[in-house]
């Protein structure tokens, strides 16, 4: 193992404003892409009056985008190795517009989950290639902190901004304008790419090994899918064989991994401990917020009874302090280091996620924004630094690869995160809700009340006395389980600071004495 020279060994060239004008281009289409995980949600009853899908097939117009995008990440990361990281992305950009094209223009369900499907494809070409290009157009460390904290940020705003575009396009057109919406800024990035950006990719890389493709997909799939469906309370004999296959196809592609010459994902990278702890804490980081994520929107129109565009408004601040922490986490760890910075960070976290600990039904609101607002601020510097890590500990030309690992690795866990908090949240819910449910109450009501959802819904049917003393059962018990998910949540991240502490802090080191940069 050769030991990467640190920047006051060695100093590369800083970037020119070509490469920050281009960084500005790359980050508008990973805006889109975050902006179309969740612009969808506020278009389904458009959609649902117009296509009338049936209840598995508007759940399948949600999901599949995702399962897509988690199911293609690695193998589009090696293949930007291949190909070229800057012809992926115009690949990629071309065929995320035309499949929004055809989604504005489905007329059945079949066919938006076909471009919804087509959609997620595309999208996963995003995320590795710009991550890989920035780590190719900026050398400088520091320099590429400050970008990769952009590249952040505009996955954190795309999020934010998703459901208040979605809202304002809805308010004066149709719902196929909320694909239309993304053409332009495909479009703009074709025109301007092959000018501004740089190409980069491995002369040296082997051929691409179908099976492993077969595999890793198989494997990431069928994870996801069974991770989704424990989530919905699903855990039937589709899920178990989907868990099943999934674990098969995993462990055979770490055993494939190990024999191939061109493998899809480079195992020695997992050696280095630098490596190993970042996607660690990533994933750990990510598997606490996306399991309590899922609590906050119900908290704030259910127990709160905000409207969804005040509500919408209130997930804001988080949104913005992760651009803060990410604008910010550069100059800190220019100041520290690296380690620290990123416990740091953790820490800042674990006490968001305690301070929502003590949200009630009283003082909710005001206790939930801070406690989102100090994990925006915490998980920053884990998302930045910890991608600036794993992108510098991978050899230059196998860069696509390593940062497809990282978002496969946040999308696993963060299905897994949805799952487990979501499991435990239920089992609290049920078990605050027996012996406490009104006597009154018909069979179907009883039947409804097994979400917090079906029992405000039951509530409306029933006298008034009877109506507010469900409502306040079901209320206290879901906030039971968004107490415990930010406690289990508080644990996690103190967890994730004392692993970052103890394996951060060795030397970075490279996947092989033989690497070298193709740029």
């Amino acid at each position: 193992m050769s030991v990467d020279p640190m920047p006051n060994d060695a100093a590369p060239a800083r970037a020119t404003r070509r490469e920050w004008i281009a960084l500005a281009v790359i980050a508008l289409p990973c805006l889109v892409y975050a902006m179309d995980l969740t612009v969808l949600n506020l278009a389904l009853p458009a959609i649902s009056a117009d296509l009338k899908p049936s209840a598995a097939q508007l759940l399948w117009i949600i999901d599949i985008y995702g399962f897509m995008v988690a199911g293609f990440l690695i193998t589009m990361g090696t293949l930007g190795d291949k190909l070229g990281r800057r012809r992926l992305l115009l690949i990629g950009a071309a065929a995320f517009a035309a499949a929004s094209v055809a989604a504005a223009m489905s007329t059945t369900a079949q066919a938006l989950i076909a471009t919804r499907a087509l959609l997620g494809i595309a999208g996963a070409t995003l995320a590795p290639s710009t991550l890989s290009l920035i780590s190719n157009m900026f050398r400088n460390e520091r320099e590429r902190r400050i970008a990769i904290g952009i590249w952040i940020s505009s996955y954190s705003v795309g999020g934010a901004i998703g459901p208040l575009v979605g809202g304002v396009i809805l308010q004066y057109f149709a719902w196929p304008a909320i694909f239309w919406a993304a053409v332009p800024v495909m479009l703009l990035l074709l025109a301007v790419g092959p000018f501004l950006l740089p190409e980069y990719r491995d002369p040296k890389a082997g051929r691409l090994d179908l099976g492993s493709v077969a595999l890793s997909m198989a494997a990431v799939l069928g994870g996801v899918f069974a991770l989704k469906q424990v989530a919905e309370g699903h855990a039937g004999a589709a899920t178990w064989a989907a868990a099943a296959l999934g674990l098969f196809a995993g462990v055979s592609f770490v055993r494939r991994q190990r024999r191939i010459a061109y493998p899809l994902l480079d195992l020695k990278l997992f050696g280095q401990p630098r490596f190993a702890a970042a996607i660690c804490t990533y994933a750990l980081t990510s598997f606490a917020m996306f399991g309590v994520y899922i609590f906050v929107s119900q908290h704030l129109q259910l127990v709160l009874g905000l409207s969804p565009l005040i509500a919408g408004l209130c997930t804001v601040p988080w949104a913005l302090s992760f651009v803060v922490g990410s604008m910010f986490t550069p100059a800190i760890a220019q100041r520290l280091d690296a380690p620290r910075t990123i416990v740091i960070g953790l820490v800042v976290a674990a006490a968001g996620f305690a301070g929502m600990v003590l949200v009630d039904n009283v003082h909710g609101l005001a206790w939930l924004i801070g406690g989102m607002v100090f994990m925006g601020l915490g998980m920053a510097p884990v998302f930045a630094l910890g991608n600036d890590i794993v992108i510098s500990s991978a050899p230059p030309e196998r860069a696509g690869a390593a940062s497809a690992l990282s978002e496969t690795s946040s999308e696993l866990s963060g299905a897994l995160g949805i799952a487990v908090f979501g499991s435990l949240a239920t089992g609290l819910y049920r078990h605050g809700m027996a012996g406490r449910i009104p006597a009154d109450l018909s069979a179907e009501a009883l039947a409804s009340t097994s979400t917090l959802g079906g029992a405000l819904e039951a509530a409306q049917s029933l006298p008034a006395p009877l109506a507010e003393a469900l409502r306040q059962t079901a209320r206290a018990a879901f906030v039971d389980g968004l107490q415990a998910a930010a406690l289990l949540g508080t644990g996690i991240m103190v967890v994730s600071a004392w692993l970052a502490w103890r394996m951060l802090r060795t030397p970075r080191t490279l996947a092989g004495a033989s690497a070298t940069s193709t740029g």
